[in-house]
């Protein structure tokens, strides 16, 4: 009789086992994708926008339609400049003018879903490969050559990955207030899975913080349920200046309706999502880097604060490097420090 239970007993943990095998497996991102239905912002949303006096240029990636800023000398040394969620090229519409006037050709794409380029019309049209897939083809069909990244926010998180797909791209790398979500092991299985469980109990809330709390899960939540996806407070709420009307009518302009704002929404939701494929970009790539990389956080940015400290560890190339805590730069410091970006790139490159 014992020998029975003992077997039925491990009979069942098995059973329990296979379950949680098979449920972790789905819950896993998916890393294929397919383009989509998408709309275009109405130009006439985008007209006489402060500061941002730009010449549209467009290329056709996978049959959407990307925008992007080409400012200064064609054959001067290309810097990248990409942006984040729920931004757009209009983020560096101040460092812009400063790099071109140096003899730079700057440019500046739209993420898929953002700024001018085309926007799917669902939360699952977008995942993080497909973003990877997409940039990586847009410096491939722009050849860029020698090129400096620059990236803040989801920048990073896709541009530490388009960098790693076409390293004799890129000459050097500066990052501010971004990084690579990464875990290997158990962690990097389960990571993903446990986010969603935590974001799930989060609902749908009406508020971005808790009693005070910033959550990053509850974060998440909010930005993929919420009623009203509230841009302007947003952005405020992340930058330590105090934004004119104007400016932040130019971060809503590429949303007129709810229509428009599928990649803002899951942007979030992803960040989480290629936690093994990450930490895989970080074990054989990044930690044989010996190129050029520097970090520039501001100290005011709660979401990737300390986030500097694993690249000046782990990046053969961040070794020995300036690396610069800006003061007052809250997460988008472009807004809040763009001479300061602009002065440490210039010096970066100059100096590398």
């Amino acid at each position: 009789m014992l020998m029975i239970i003992l077997k039925w007993g491990l009979g069942v943990f098995v059973a329990l086992l296979v379950l949680a095998v098979i449920a972790v497996m789905s819950l896993q991102a998916s890393t294929s994708w397919k383009t989509t239905d998408a709309i275009q912002t109405p130009e006439a949303r985008f007209a006489d926008l402060v500061d941002y006096p730009f010449s549209p240029n467009y290329v056709e990636i996978e049959g959407y339609r990307i925008h992007y800023v080409d400012e200064g000398p064609r054959d001067g040394q290309v810097v990248l400049l990409l942006h984040g969620q729920p931004s757009w090229s209009y983020l560096y519409r101040h460092m812009i003018p400063s790099l071109a006037e140096q003899g730079y050709r700057v440019i500046a794409p739209d993420l898929v879903g953002f700024g001018k380029s085309d926007k799917p019309l669902k939360q699952t049209d977008h995942n993080y490969q497909m973003h990877v897939d997409l940039m990586t083809d847009f410096a491939r069909e722009l050849d860029l050559q020698g090129a400096t990244l620059f990236a803040q926010d989801w920048g990073g998180l896709i541009g530490l990955r388009v960098v790693a797909n076409e390293p004799d791209r890129f000459a050097r790398i500066m990052i501010s207030n971004t990084g690579l979500p990464a875990a290997g092991g158990l962690r990097g299985w389960i990571g993903y899975p446990m986010i969603k469980f935590a974001v799930w109990r989060e609902g749908k809330p009406d508020e971005v913080i808790d009693n005070g709390e910033f959550r990053f899960t509850r974060w998440i939540a909010w930005a993929r349920y919420s009623e009203n996806f509230d841009l302007p407070t947003l952005f405020q709420g992340a930058t330590s200046r105090t934004l004119s009307e104007a400016e932040l009518a130019g971060y809503a302009a590429p949303f007129p309706d709810e229509q428009y704002k599928a990649a803002i929404r899951i942007f979030p939701y992803l960040v989480p999502s290629q936690l093994r494929q990450n930490q895989k970009v970080m074990d054989d790539f990044y930690a044989n880097w010996d190129k050029p990389f520097l970090t520039a956080f501001g100290d005011s940015d709660p979401v990737t604060a300390g986030g500097d400290v694993v690249w000046q560890d782990t990046v053969p190339g961040a070794q020995g490097q300036p690396h610069t805590t800006i003061q007052g730069g809250n997460h988008f410091i472009q807004e809040d420090k763009p001479e300061e970006l602009v002065d440490l790139l210039i010096g970066f490159i100059e100096d590398n």
